[in-house]
């Protein structure tokens, strides 16, 4: 939180654009909205995500990081939990709202799961504990960039194949999923970590493997993310998630999707 030292520095300043001196490099740049309350972490923030060619705008408080969300388009935002005027999950959850569907990357200093999870489940891509190194923020950073490139490009014919196992039908291309018909709202992280099954039928999967798969990353201490996803996955289209039909754990070892041909129900 920004403290009283803070006011009495320069003139408050609500957002800032932050962009290198030095030539622009071939390199395709990217717009990154930072939303921090404490100046010197959104500064070093700022400093680094220019290093990969990003172009940083800077808000310290809620109401502004909001504004800006809404005005222009960013390629990725790093969201603060805590904000003055408004707090970062307030911020993600008007956003998702408005079908503003940016990657949005959490920085957090609480350390109670349930405001991880929380933000995961309004549709956060993924999250920072606070304090966190320079190197692991970068990895999750280009790791965002990476799944947004991949999505970008033209599926491989035979992974835009619609998948169908049992009730459960997967249209790769339009990122669809319908259960016995009906449409299943899914985050992205979700469809990303359930069409990666679903291409890969009766394959085994440790956490760390879809960590770096879905995630982009595979991070020691991180495998819990794994388990928040597939238990909130099952909610949504098991019938029994106690009991899963599509989506089974394999003890000791991870988590497969069952054999398309045991899928008739």
């Amino acid at each position: 939180m920004s403290s009283a030292a803070d006011s009495a520095g320069p003139p408050p300043v609500a957002t800032r654009a932050v962009t290198e001196s030095t030539p622009r490099r071939e390199a395709v740049r990217r717009n990154v909205l930072v939303v921090e309350d404490q100046r010197e972490i959104a500064d070093l923030v700022a400093l680094h995500l220019q290093d990969l060619a990003c172009d940083v705008t800077v808000a310290y408080d809620g109401i502004v990081g909001l504004t800006e969300v809404e005005s222009k388009p960013f390629d990725l935002v790093l969201l603060d939990i805590m904000l003055p005027g408004l707090d970062g999950l307030e911020i993600l959850k008007k956003m998702r709202a408005k079908a503003i569907y940016t990657p949005v990357l959490m920085l957090t200093s609480k350390s109670s799961e349930i405001d991880r999870v929380l933000g995961l489940e309004l549709g956060a891509d993924d999250y920072v504990t606070k304090p966190f190194s320079v190197t692991e923020l970068t990895a999750r950073v280009k790791a965002i960039f990476r799944r947004v490139d991949a999505l970008s490009q033209p599926a491989p014919a035979a992974a835009s194949r619609r998948i169908q196992a049992g009730a459960l039908a997967i249209d790769p291309d339009k990122r669809v999923v319908t259960l016995d018909g009906q449409e299943v709202d899914l985050t992205a992280k979700e469809f990303d970590l359930l069409l990666c099954f679903a291409q890969n039928p009766g394959r085994v999967f440790t956490r760390a493997q879809l960590l770096d798969k879905v995630w982009g990353y595979s991070h020691s201490g991180y495998e819990h993310t794994v388990n928040s996803h597939i238990n909130r996955l099952r909610t949504k289209i098991e019938a029994d998630p106690a009991s899963p039909h599509y989506v089974l754990t394999v003890w000791s070892v991870g988590y497969k999707f069952t054999e398309l041909d045991k899928t008739a129900r």
